[in-house]
C-alpha cells in the first residue's frame, strides 16, 4: 500500500498508472489542468484518490499543491508524468512554443521535484519517478525542442540521484518509446515552411500526418511496467519501454561508444604534462 503523488493525470500514462494503482488499493494524489476528467475515479474510489488542479508552470501554485498533498499524508512516490511534445523544425517554431515547452517539460519537472524534497527529506525515504522518453537517449528531426527538454531533464536527474542518495531518496528515468496514448493529439506544431519540404524533417511530419509511423508501445503495459519498477531495490537508474525504445536506445548507445573509443588519441592529447 502505497501513497503516489502524479502529475498530468488527464490522459495517456498518467491516467493509466491512476486507474492500475485505484485498482490495487494505493492511494493517489492525481495532479491536472482539465477539471472534471477524473470524476467518475473519484467517485468510484472516494477514500483513495485525491485531486488537485495544477498547472506544472505555476511555480507557486506548485508549492503550494506539494505541500497541501503532504499534508494530507506521507508520500512514496513521486511521478513527474505532465508534459507534451512540440513538433516541428527549429526554424518554424515560434519563440512562444519554445518558452513554453521549456517550462513544461523542463522546469516545471524541476519546480515539482524541488517543493517535495523538503518533505522527502524529512521522511528520509521515497522515490522519484520521472517520465522522459526514449527521445532523451535519441532524436528525431522535426522534434528538436521536445528531445531539448528530455535530453535537458534526464541530465538534471542524473546529477540530482547524487546529491540526494543519502537521504533516502532514489531516483528513476523512463523511457518509454512510441506509444499509444493520445501522444499525438496533443502535438503542438508550428506552421509549415515551405524551405524544409522534402527534408527529414517534413519526412516526419509526414509519416505521422499519413500514419506511417510506427507506435507498437501498449500504454496499459507500460503504465503497468512503470508502477512494478517502484517494487524493484535498488531503484533502476533508467527503465527502458518497448521494444522500438530497447533497439533504437541501444544503437545509439553502440554508436557514440564507437565515435568516443575513435577519438580516444584526440581527448588524451588535451591533457597538460603532469
Amino acid at each position: 500500500m502505497r501513497t503516489w503523488f502524479i502529475t498530468g493525470t488527464s490522459s495517456g500514462l498518467g491516467l493509466e498508472m491512476t486507474k492500475i494503482l485505484l485498482e490495487r488499493g494505493d492511494h493517489v494524489i492525481a495532479t491536472l489542468r482539465k477539471k472534471g476528467v477524473l470524476d467518475a475515479l473519484a467517485s468510484k474510489y472516494p477514500a483513495q484518490l485525491s485531486i488537485h488542479q495544477l498547472d506544472v508552470t505555476d511555480t507557486a501554485a506548485v508549492r503550494r499543491v506539494v505541500d497541501a498533498a503532504f499534508a494530507e499524508r506521507p508520500i512514496d512516490v513521486i511521478v513527474n508524468n505532465a508534459g507534451y511534445g512540440l513538433f516541428g523544425a527549429a526554424e518554424e517554431l515560434t519563440d512562444d512554443q519554445i518558452i513554453d515547452q521549456i517550462n513544461t517539460n523542463i522546469i516545471g519537472s524541476i519546480q515539482v521535484i524541488r517543493a517535495t524534497l523538503p518533505h522527502l527529506r524529512l521522511q528520509r525515504n521515497g522515490r522519484i519517478m520521472q517520465v522522459s522518453s526514449e527521445g532523451g537517449q535519441i532524436a528525431y528531426p522535426n522534434f528538436s525542442l521536445y528531445h531539448t527538454t528530455k535530453w535537458g531533464i534526464e541530465g538534471f536527474i542524473e546529477s540530482l540521484r547524487q546529491e540526494i542518495a543519502g537521504f533516502g531518496i532514489d531516483c528513476t528515468i523512463i523511457e518509454p518509446g512510441p506509444t499509444e496514448t493520445g501522444f499525438g493529439a496533443g502535438l503542438v506544431s508550428p506552421p509549415l515552411m515551405d524551405a524544409y519540404e522534402g527534408t527529414p524533417a517534413h519526412d516526419v511530419r509526414n509519416a505521422i500526418a499519413n500514419g506511417n509511423f510506427v507506435i507498437k508501445g501498449d500504454a496499459i503495459r507500460t503504465a503497468q511496467a512503470m508502477v512494478a519498477s517502484v517494487d524493484v531495490t535498488p531503484a533502476p537508474r533508467r527503465v527502458t519501454l518497448g521494444s522500438s525504445a530497447y533497439h533504437s536506445i541501444h544503437a545509439a548507445l553502440q554508436e557514440r561508444l564507437s565515435e568516443l573509443e575513435a577519438q580516444k588519441d584526440i581527448a588524451y592529447s588535451a591533457d597538460r604534462d603532469l
